[in-house]
């Protein structure tokens, strides 16, 4: 084995830790991050003491369900950045996010609020941010994306994305697109607009985060 690899697991194990993947990946887009642990655990055929052995805690597992999601956002970002067109960069990138969570709950809550501070999962999402950023900057320069839009906007269309495709779900599974498009087209340069209200603050917007993802601060 070479130095610094992972250990292999035994047959059985690695047995139990991909049925735990399969199940967790499908109980969380069934019904989100806060999916009851003990069904995953009985979804896999295996007791909730050898899920717990495999993810010490419920952030473990979402890195390990999420991961390569994750990985597709960043390179939709580092596309979008790498084309000359910035516009349909633009509608591109935050098609292709959207996409992502289109019909994964559980995505889709990791995606609009990020509860779990774990390193590999703040790292991509981090990177998908920055990559945004500079996006839509660049499109600002160029006069091509309206010039009062911030990235706090940008989070909030995705939040917004995200209960419509949770309420339309298995009505109209394709209803976000038409939203997102919609509200894409208020983007453009040429169709601003002086807006009445401000934008969020970053600090405000990490509020507002923390409240969607502990019901006890709604009241």
């Amino acid at each position: 084995m070479a130095s610094g690899s992972p250990p292999r697991l035994r047959r059985d194990a690695q047995r139990n830790y991909d049925a735990l993947v399969a199940a967790a990946r499908e109980a969380f887009a069934e019904h989100g991050l806060e999916a009851s642990l003990e069904q995953v655990a009985k979804r896999a055929g295996v007791a909730i003491g050898t899920l717990y052995r495999h993810f010490p805690t419920r952030g473990h597992l979402v890195s390990a369900i999420f991961s390569e999601k994750l990985q597709a956002s960043v390179a939709a970002a580092e596309q979008a950045l790498a084309m000359k067109d910035t516009w349909a960069a633009f509608c591109m990138l935050l098609e292709r996010l959207c996409e992502l969570q289109a019909d994964d709950r559980g995505f889709n809550d990791l995606t609009s609020a990020g509860p779990y501070a774990i390193d590999g999962v703040t790292c991509m999402q981090d990177r998908v941010r920055d990559l945004g950023t500079q996006l839509l900057q660049r499109g600002q320069r160029e006069k091509v994306i309206r010039p009062d839009l911030t990235p706090e906007d940008l989070h909030l269309l995705i939040w917004s994305q995200s209960r419509i495709m949770e309420a339309t779900s298995g009505i109209a599974p394709h209803a976000w697109r038409r939203h997102l498009h919609l509200l894409i087209d208020a983007y453009r340069a040429d169709r601003a607009h002086p807006i009445p209200e401000a934008p969020l603050t970053p600090q405000q917007l990490s509020r507002a985060m923390a409240r969607l993802c502990d019901p006890a601060r709604r009241q």
